[in-house]
């Protein structure tokens, strides 16, 4: 991993240690651009790292400071994630710009540059989250093509398989207790997704989370039986 110091004026100071991380990708069309733009004092974002295509890591904000990376967004009740969290962002155009595989020396510095990260602090791997995670209403990234099982069997993060589950599947519209026991699972795995019973259009962009994350291979916001066996997997694992 080659670090190199870009440094930004975009931070402020912590009120408590790092206890967290969030990736992101850029979703500008250049790495060039996504770097500029994060060392811009006009455009009031950071993060505290930049992984470029081939490998090479920036380092734009101390950890010890807050980056301002993450906008409004949750995690297993906290709101402040900024606050509390190391933001990496990982060069790639994203869904506007021509979303593409990220390359192996790209994953493999973002590996090596999480596990540097938490020789230092004190990181479970149920805190490794994506954006769209902790912002399910209004960001993909880093999305459906970032290897986070990968970076699992690497050490870094949560991930589990299991058989599709019996039952029909939820979506947008539906009542009952299957959707508010699916709200409360999601609920207990970290997202903002109060259990009402009712499958509305924010349960439906946390389902779309999950499965950016956690269920890869289709992404439609229907929670499937596929896409709920894998969350009680995760809940089972000790998420």
């Amino acid at each position: 991993m080659t670090l190199i110091d870009a440094p930004s004026p975009n931070f402020e100071p912590r009120k408590t240690p790092p206890d967290m991380i969030v990736l992101h990708y850029t979703g500008m069309p250049t790495g060039e651009a996504a770097l500029a733009r994060l060392r811009d004092p006009a455009a009031k974002v950071s993060s505290h790292y930049l992984v470029e295509e081939d490998g090479r890591v920036f380092r734009l904000v101390p950890e010890e400071r807050r980056a301002w990376h993450a906008g409004i967004s949750s995690w297993k009740g906290e709101h402040d994630i900024n606050g509390r969290s190391i933001g990496v962002e990982i060069v790639n155009p994203g869904h506007e710009f021509g979303y593409r595989p990220f390359p192996d020396a790209q994953v493999a510095s973002v590996i090596e540059l999480l596990t540097d990260i938490r020789s230092r602090w004190t990181v479970e791997d149920g805190y490794i989250v994506g954006h769209s995670d902790v912002a399910p209403d209004r960001k993909d990234d880093p999305g459906e093509l970032f290897p986070w099982k990968r970076l699992a069997e690497a050490g870094h993060g949560l991930w589990a398989e299991a058989a599709a589950a019996p039952g029909a599947p939820l979506g947008e519209g539906e009542e009952g207790a299957g959707v508010f026991a699916l709200q409360a699972g999601f609920t207990r795995l970290g997202y903002d997704c109060a259990p009402s019973g009712k499958f509305d259009a924010h349960t439906a962009a946390v389902v779309t989370a999950f499965q950016r994350h956690w269920r890869p291979d289709k992404v439609d916001g229907i929670a499937d039986g596929e896409t709920r066996a894998r969350l009680i997997a995760l809940l089972r694992a000790g998420a």
